[in-house]
């Protein structure tokens, strides 16, 4: 038992250590991602089923992370406590809890339910990214960390593929098409009846998924994952931390946890809302599921264009400034580009391809904040990543924002919510990393340029 409790050196690893802990941290971006991103086609399907506004089937990301909020400081005081490998085991029986609480919920049609699960399944993924990012970016040289989060973001993402079509798979049928359509024109006994057995089809599936997520906790608790220890400082990080007590003390990691509030907001808004774009031009349910996965695809490109840039042709630094900008770009063509396409198969206006290309930029956004928030925070990194996962709240906050704006406006005119969360970004990618204090900053605190 002691290899499971012992703690490691990030420099003491071996070779053999370090790739199969990349391997194992993979497979959790995997689930991170398989579990997250069928949000995308539960928000339609919960729309429809439980008869909701455009506003109240955002609830569902909300609930999923608004958690995120929530849990970000107990799930850092959790890890600090128990150790990334129980307390990763934790997370993954939380998250077997949230998909448990789908059984009763499909059972008596109740929204509020579903919204309960998930909260605890975004309890549980609080708990997994506070140790799962950190992990993975302090697991190898510093300037490669933007290069093994795009490998861990091709996990998470070739996962967020699958989902929308796997879960459309097994709770959607060929005849829905004339289903949906005859839905408000039933009577209400009928329309209850049929919105029941629509609402039943989610049973089984999150059944399934709640056994193998338990399973998994087990896994991950007795695997050969080092236990890495982050409260010992060198002795020159040491010296530039001795007059720290809070990490509220580290300007740059505070504005790259705004950073990653906004950037994940943006993310969620272009995966999770493209079905209703879709929609709003004429596409039914059964056509639309695709466009996820296409967004999805432009990130896993992304990724990839990191994993071979970075940093050999470029630093993630400047990849991340290119980025930012690309993001702000492909907003402005949302809204103001128009005009037919015949792409794919599909006829949409060539708006909704600005959407799909968002996913691209999107990708190495995330990758480029990270490593320049937890520079430097040696015995505080367990804490940072806490306080950058309680950013993950955006994805809560910024689709009910988006909603609403639809509701008022319309789908498209939506997507100006995402213009002042790009403007922002640009400013960390340039500035916002290099303050190191609250107050004017000299030349001697600003971080080295070559990351």
């Amino acid at each position: 038992m002691k290899k499971n409790t012992e703690k490691y050196n990030v420099e003491s690893l071996t070779s053999r250590q370090t790739i199969l802990s990349i391997g194992i941290i993979g497979m959790m971006f995997f689930i991170f991602g398989f579990v997250s991103w069928v949000n995308a086609i539960l928000i339609p399907f919960f729309r429809i089923g439980c008869e909701l506004s455009n506003f109240q089937s955002y609830l569902v990301t909300f609930s999923f992370y608004i958690s995120y909020f929530v849990m970000s400081v107990p799930s850092a005081w959790i890890l600090k406590t128990t150790g990334f490998k129980k307390g990763m085991m934790i997370g993954f029986w939380i998250m077997a809890a949230g998909a448990f609480l789908f059984i009763p919920a499909a059972m008596f049609r109740t929204y509020e339910i579903f919204l309960a699960g998930l909260f605890t399944l975004g309890t549980g993924l609080a708990i997994l990214q506070t140790a799962a990012n950190p992990y993975i970016t302090i697991l190898g040289p510093r300037e490669r960390a933007a290069q093994r989060i795009s490998i861990m973001g091709i996990c998470n993402k070739g996962a967020g593929i699958l989902a929308p079509l796997a879960f459309a798979a097994a709770i959607l049928r060929p005849t829905d098409s004339a289903l949906f359509e005859a839905i408000p024109h039933m009577d209400t006994v009928s329309r209850s009846e049929a919105l029941d057995e629509l609402v039943a089809r989610v049973i089984l599936p999150y059944a399934v998924v709640g056994v193998i997520l338990f399973l998994i906790g087990l896994f991950i608790r007795y695997s050969p994952l080092p236990e890495i220890d982050t409260e010992h400082e060198s002795d020159e990080l040491s010296k530039a931390n001795a007059g720290k007590h809070s990490i509220f003390q580290f300007p740059h990691l505070v504005l790259g946890a705004l950073a990653i509030f906004l950037h994940v907001g943006t993310q969620v808004i272009a995966i999770d809302t493209i079905i209703g774009y879709a929609s709003s031009m004429g596409l039914n349910l059964i056509e639309a599921k695709t466009f996820p996965s296409y967004t999805l695809t432009a990130s896993i490109v992304g990724y990839l264009a990191g994993i071979f840039l970075i940093p050999k042709f470029i630093k993630q630094t400047r990849m991340l400034q290119f980025c930012t900008l690309a993001g702000t770009l492909f907003t402005l063509l949302i809204l103001f580009a128009s005009g037919p396409t015949f792409l794919l198969n599909h006829h949409v206006d060539i708006s909704i391809w600005f959407v799909v290309c968002l996913g691209f930029p999107n990708a190495l956004i995330w990758a480029g904040i990270w490593p320049l928030a937890l520079d430097g925070l040696g015995r505080y990194t367990k804490q940072g990543a806490g306080l950058l996962i309680m950013g993950l709240c955006g994805n809560a906050l910024l689709p009910l924002l988006y909603g609403a704006m639809a509701d008022i406006t319309d789908a498209r005119q939506a997507y100006w919510v995402l213009l002042p969360c790009y403007l922002y970004l640009v400013f960390y990618a340039h500035k916002g990393y290099k303050i190191r204090t609250w107050t004017l900053a000299t030349k001697t605190d600003q971080i080295n340029e070559s990351v």
